[in-house]
Order: C-alpha cells, then structure tokens, then sequence
C-alpha cells in the first residue's frame, strides 16, 4: 500500500531542548507569570533592535491597542491604516472606539500607498497604523514625513516584521526603533521569532513605555518585581481602570532561547527564500516576491503572485498543492471584505483594487527556520509543473 509522504506545513516552529530547558528552569523557580524573565527577554530584544525601551505583553492585538490608547486615540478619532492585513489591525482601532479609514497599497511592498494617505485626512484624523506586511517593510520613511506634516502619530504594526531592516542614510537599521511612535511585534507560532503567543511595544519615548507598563497590569503602582524584591512592606495601588495583558515568564523564557539564535534564523530564511527565487525566474505562472529597494525582509511567508491571464485560478492552484502534500495559503485577507466590516458601518474606505487583488491572485508558499531541502524540493517541484502545464495550455 502506497502511503502519503508528510505534509510539508506553511511554517513549523522551530522549538527544541534549549525551549524546553528554559522553560524548565522557569518552572523550577516558582514564578511563571510576568517577572525577572519578561524583564530580561525586554531589555535583551531592547539591545537586538537597537530601541532604548520595549514592553512585552500578552500578544501583538493587545500591544495595537495599547498603542493608540496611550497616543490618546478615541472616541469619534479616524486612524488611517490598510485594509490588507489581518483583522486584528483594524480590530484594535475600533477597540479603543474609534473608526478605521482603510487606503490602499502598494502592490510591490503590500505595505500602505503614501500617496494615498494625505487624501485620507480629516479633522478626525488621529493616527496612522502602517503594516510592514509579512515581513516586508513599507516606505516608514515617506509615511513619517506625511504624517509629520499633519501632526499625526504613527504606529507600525510590525507583527511579521521582527529582524525586517530598512537603509537610512546609508545605515541599515532593524523595523522597531521605531521610526513612528511606536512599533508593535507578535510572537505568534507563526511569526519568526515565537513564544507561542505574545506581543512587544517598543518605542523611543520613555513617557509611552511607562503608560504600557502602566496599562498592562491593572494600573498596579508598583510592579510585581520591585514590590517582591523590597526590603520594606509596599502596598500597591490601582491609579486606573486597566486590563491584565501580561506575558509570563514561561513564554518569555522561550522567547529567550529563540532570540540568542534570531540571527541564524533569519539568515537561513533569506537562503531558502532564494533559492525560491532562483527556482521562480520566468516561471509561467507565479512572479517571486523582492525585497524592496532600501529594504531586507525577514521573509516571515514567502508571498508569490499569479501572473494575469494564467489558466488555473487561485483555489485550483492551492489545491494541486495540497494533493502533493504541501500546505499553501492565499494571499493576506482585507478587512474590509470580512462580514465586520463590508458594510461600512465601522469602517471608511473606497475602492481598493491592489489590496484585493493580492488577497485573491497572491499564493503563501512553505517557507520556515529547519525546512529541510527535501521538503523545499516538493514545493519547487510542483512549481515547475505547473508551469509546464502552463506553457502547455498556450
């Protein structure tokens, strides 16, 4: 009996015994929620991006809400950010209860348009929530200067984008400095760098890192940390109405363990995403993703685009995939063609052709830290099938 070889998966974690020692020690010492881990997992990825302050909490929602709460974004305000991205982005501006204003992007960088943004502002333009979307860097630099123009702050979502870099004046620098007020991570399974689920704030301005520590645990007065660790009794007050969105140190102990090996792990994506591109040049059916210029994507997914007048649509290619045994996924979803969103009620946006193209002409291939060259063969194998196929049809 023919047996089926193993699934390639879109993207393993690359969890091992360091993970697991980690997270052993952590348990052994009997503190498992936020404490001396979060601490120490904040200040090592503080010096990793070169950033003077970063905040962990409970995953990258809660950090984009944190965000434009503590930039004061509210009620009746408009955040101007993509639509091409996942929910959450446009999820966490309605939770603070103001209205996403949704412009389109640019097709090469799946990041934001600036061109389109000036035309976006009102008087109820607060903020703008850029996505460097899958890892690769929108133009942060050209979004800055509108917005610093119009008095508006800028948050990155930079769930996909951790080890992303940007070339300023000649230097390459790491997405999270950050370049707006605030760049937001997720540590997602998904995500290059995992602590199974999490999030981190990261900014340059000490007053915001104290109003994320702040609001991250209850509004609590004195942290965990330092009440523990006191040689006095310390009462802790409550100064605020506030949520519990804390990492524990179990997941920052994990996440340790990934950052000491960060940049191994990024360089070995960007190895396997060209041989990708090698294995795709003047291929029929797909075009490959490239970094854009002054840009170097961590290759969080591996984004490649069906080409105009191909014969199989996107579903019938995915499922040729699948019936290979690799697992793809179409492109980024756009918010405002998910049922929360499509009837305008929470939303403001017009046409967005280029966001709704990539969602529906854009195919996610396996691209993960320890894919072995085996299983990378397979994708590339069927990749070059259907381009024969392609060519064949002609």
């Amino acid at each position: 009996m023919n047996s089926k070889p193993p699934l390639v998966p879109l993207v393993r974690p690359a969890l091992g015994e360091a993970e697991v020692d980690n997270a052993a020690r952590v348990i052994r010492s009997g503190w498992v929620t936020q404490g001396p881990e979060v601490l120490a997992f904040e200040r090592e990825l503080a010096t990793w991006l070169d950033t003077p302050h970063a905040a962990a909490v409970a995953n990258c929602t809660v950090a984009l809400e944190l965000a434009l709460r503590t930039l004061g974004v509210g009620p009746g305000d408009e955040v101007i950010t993509a639509s091409h991205s996942f929910v959450a982005t446009a999820n966490a501006i309605v939770a603070v209860s103001a209205k996403p204003v949704f412009v389109d992007v640019v097709a090469a960088t799946w990041g934001l348009d600036p061109l389109l943004i000036e035309p976006a502002i009102t008087s109820r333009t607060k903020a703008i929530l850029v996505v460097h979307q899958l890892g690769l860097p929108c133009d942060i630099l050209a979004i800055v200067d509108v917005a610093n123009r119009f008095g508006l702050a800028v948050v990155e979502d930079a769930a996909c984008a951790i080890g992303s870099e940007i070339c300023v004046e000649g230097r390459w620098e790491k997405i999270g400095r950050p370049r707006g007020h605030i760049a937001c991570f997720s540590f997602h399974p998904r995500k290059v760098l995992t602590t199974g689920d999490g999030g981190l704030l990261t900014t340059r301005d000490p007053v915001l890192d104290a109003r994320f520590r702040l609001l991250r645990q209850h509004a609590m007065s004195i942290s965990d940390v330092k009440r523990h660790s006191s040689d006095e009794i310390v009462f802790e007050e409550y100064l605020e109405p506030a949520f519990n969105h804390r990492m524990t140190d179990l997941q920052a102990a994990i996440g340790r363990s990934q950052l000491a090996r960060l940049d191994a792990t990024i360089s070995e994506r960007r190895r396997l995403a060209q041989i990708y591109a090698d294995a795709l040049v003047d291929n029929a059916v797909f075009v490959a993703p490239a970094d854009p210029p002054s840009a170097r994507s961590n290759w969080q997914s591996y984004p490649v685009k069906i080409r105009p007048g191909v014969k199989l649509s996107q579903r019938e290619i995915m499922q040729l995939f699948l019936a290979a045994g690799i697992a793809t996924k179409r492109g980024v979803s756009n918010s405002h063609q998910e049922p929360a969103y499509r009837d305008g009620q929470r939303a403001r946006f017009g046409a967005l052709p280029v966001s709704e193209h990539l969602r529906d002409d854009v195919v996610l291939l396996p691209l993960f830290h320890g894919m072995s060259g085996s299983e990378q063969s397979r994708v590339t194998a069927v990749c070059a099938a259907l381009h024969e196929e392609e060519k064949s049809s002609r």
